[in-house]
């Protein structure tokens, strides 16, 4: 399958930003005899992150230079997420693995959109202006990481949590790209509530045992980013409101799906299920 040109844009600046490592950890041997400090690694870094900002907005149109700068920074954030993991004290090395996870989230989720349904390909298929209260959430999981390090540092030093929250959030992510090719055509980041001539109901693949793996996997990866940040708080928050968000979702997307598609949707229903715990979605009244 050919990547379309906004696909390929986007690649070749999240990849493009990914060289500041190159700077960080190179300069050294390319370029300097004596050895860096480390913060003159970052401005290093930095500097040609910002340089390349420069050049995306001289190069591309409006319309270009808006996927070219988000792709760019969501490079720059996984690769300072890596810098973090390797160069940080142990206590902060948990944000560097979240800071990672974050950015292969919400690159991935263009990414896939451009390979599956490029036509409804936009900005906002990186997800980062998703709504207000997933900036606010998305805030408040620093905060309480930022002041658990400053009185109890020991509990962000366990790398058992750093694992399972790691295996949660790939297990969750890898469900959700799964669903977004095997739904191909059909998946769109927005609620559809006309159906169009290619809408077709799909059950196979993951479709079979479960109706919304899409949103299944983007629950658990929600709540293994808390795990991995050792936020105890934030854990339980995100679990509760991730579950509200996803029952009110699934209520909601049922509603057109029995809409556009009747009896069949009704059966489909009958078969599988959700794959949320205690979210049955929307059933008509017998």
């Amino acid at each position: 399958m050919m990547l379309c040109y906004e696909g390929k844009l986007s690649l070749y600046c999240f990849l493009g930003a990914m060289l500041s490592l190159v700077l960080f950890y190179g300069s050294e041997t390319f370029w300097f005899e004596r050895k860096q400090d480390l913060w003159t690694k970052v401005a290093l870094a930095t500097g040609y992150y910002v340089a390349l900002n420069l050049i995306i907005r001289i190069r591309f149109n409006p319309r270009d230079y808006q996927i070219a700068v988000r792709a760019a920074f969501l490079g720059f954030v996984l690769s300072a997420g890596i810098v973090v993991f390797e160069s940080a004290e142990e206590k902060y090395k948990a944000f560097g693995i979240y800071a990672t996870l974050m950015a292969l989230f919400h690159y991935s989720e263009y990414l896939g959109i451009a390979i599956c349904n490029p036509k409804t390909l936009s900005t906002d298929s990186f997800i980062l202006n998703h709504s207000i209260h997933y900036a606010l959430a998305a805030a408040a999981s620093w905060v309480e990481f930022l002041l658990e390090v400053q009185f109890v540092p020991e509990i962000k030093t366990f790398k058992v949590l750093w694992i399972l929250g790691v295996l949660v959030c790939l297990a969750g992510e890898s469900l959700r790209k799964i669903a977004m090719i095997t739904a191909s055509k059909n998946f769109s980041h927005i609620v559809q509530f006309e159906r169009h001539n290619e809408h077709e109901l799909v059950t196979h693949g993951v479709y079979s045992k479960m109706r919304h793996p899409s949103y299944v996997g983007w629950f658990y990866w929600s709540v293994g980013t808390q795990i991995t940040l050792a936020n105890p708080i934030c854990f339980v928050i995100y679990a509760i409101a991730s579950w509200k968000f996803f029952h009110d979702r699934i209520l909601m997307e049922e509603i057109t799906l029995l809409n556009f598609f009747g009896e069949e949707y009704i059966k489909y229903q009958e078969r599988v299920p959700t794959g949320l715990p205690y979210i049955h979605g929307f059933r008509m009244e017998p």
